[in-house]
């Protein structure tokens, strides 16, 4: 007897939620930038999308993506 093998992924089957919030690293990733200009990035921005839980800087993701497309319509 034979079996079929299904070729599915596993993101495929499990439907996976975006964060809301980034770390440094993942911010990094998604700008695709380095740590360096992702914490001036922080810092300078910090009232606009940066969230701050303890110590920690997170970028929310929605407002970035907003800041995003206000800095390109220039």
């Amino acid at each position: 007897m034979k079996y079929k093998m299904e070729s599915k992924s596993v993101k495929e089957d499990i439907n996976y939620l975006e964060p809301a919030l980034l770390n440094l690293e993942q911010t990094c990733k998604y700008l695709c930038i380095g740590k360096t200009s992702c914490r001036r990035l922080f810092k300078e921005h910090a009232h606009e999308f940066v969230v701050r839980i303890g110590n920690r800087s997170y970028a929310n993701k929605r407002l970035l993506d907003k800041w995003i497309a206000e800095q390109t319509k220039s």
